[in-house]
């Protein structure tokens, strides 16, 4: 036994060393990185100014702000008419016409989400590296598709009012090319990490490119595809509200003309819509996730 373990014991001796000389390197990789990035942070933050002083001396005024828009709400008055100060009515005294522009938002979210994934899921096959037909055409379809993300919608919706004019087509048309991008990359990831076996099996069996992917690869990617979808509508109608500041229609336009006259607790009233939207279509999108998911 003592002969066995005199002639194991340099072998040990040689893996203990090796382990430490391994770890020692790693620790020393993580604090260069670890530096690199710190380095890399604080130019940043120097370079935008986000000075420590700048943000103590901003972040109360930030709480000025909410304080501002919060409605003067009174209990005795509470559930009062329109014309009564205090009251949620008060508050939200142009529901009515808030409300269509709420829908308006909503409805060219909605388009612009089908219009996108109608571009980009088809797309997302080219992306993909396990279903594109070919190199080439893998490479641009990536490159296609980051340029359509890459440019701001706020920035096409600009183009489109210059060349459709002031209103919601403007609008979906700029969310619609950005969403394209969007979904054409998270569906391309969602393909690629799908079992091949299925698609790889039609194809040995005599099937077409088109035919295997939409019998072997569509249903495996189906359900994070319709996630992907549901959650960019959810995005979409965030991006409705903000383009319309510059004429692209919808809730937006309310929005920055509220915002630009001070009117505070329309601010208010209008975020607070917005929000409840958000929330209603993230409960439905998370049912249709799950019937969908059950049916699979």
């Amino acid at each position: 036994m003592s002969a066995a373990w005199a002639t194991a014991q340099p072998a040990i001796i040689r893996g203990e060393e090796a382990f430490q000389s391994a770890r020692r390197s790693r620790r020393r990789a993580t604090l260069i990185a670890l530096a690199v990035v710190s380095v890399c942070l604080f130019v940043s933050a120097w370079v935008s100014e986000a000075y420590p002083s700048r943000l103590a001396a901003g972040l109360p005024r930030i709480g000025e702000y909410f304080a501002k828009i919060l409605p003067d709400l009174r209990w005795a008055s509470l559930f009062a008419g329109t014309g009564t100060e205090g009251s949620l009515a008060f508050w939200f005294y142009r529901l009515d016409d808030w409300a269509l522009l709420l829908a308006q938002t909503a409805n060219m979210a909605a388009i612009a989400t089908l219009l996108g994934a109608i571009m980009g899921v088809p797309m997302a096959f080219l992306a993909a590296s396990n279903t594109a037909p070919s190199r080439l055409v893998f490479h641009a379809s990536r490159r296609f598709l980051e340029a359509l993300r890459t440019v701001p919608d706020i920035v096409y919706a600009l183009i489109f009012v210059w060349a459709f004019g002031v209103g919601p087509l403007a609008g979906v048309l700029a969310i619609a090319i950005h969403s394209a991008g969007a979904l054409g990359k998270q569906c391309a990831e969602a393909v690629e990490n799908i079992d091949n076996g299925p698609r790889e099996g039609m194809v040995a069996a005599g099937a077409n490119w088109f035919e295997s992917c939409r019998f072997g690869a569509l249903p495996l990617a189906l359900n994070p595809i319709l996630s992907y979808a549901l959650l960019r509508f959810e995005v979409n109608l965030r991006s409705a509200s903000v383009i319309g500041f510059v004429g692209a229609g919808g809730i937006g336009e309310e929005l920055y003309k509220v915002i630009s006259f001070n009117y505070y607790e329309e601010i208010s009233a209008i975020i607070l819509l917005v929000i409840l939207a958000v929330v209603c279509i993230d409960v439905l999108s998370e049912r249709l996730r799950r019937r969908v998911a059950g049916m699979a």
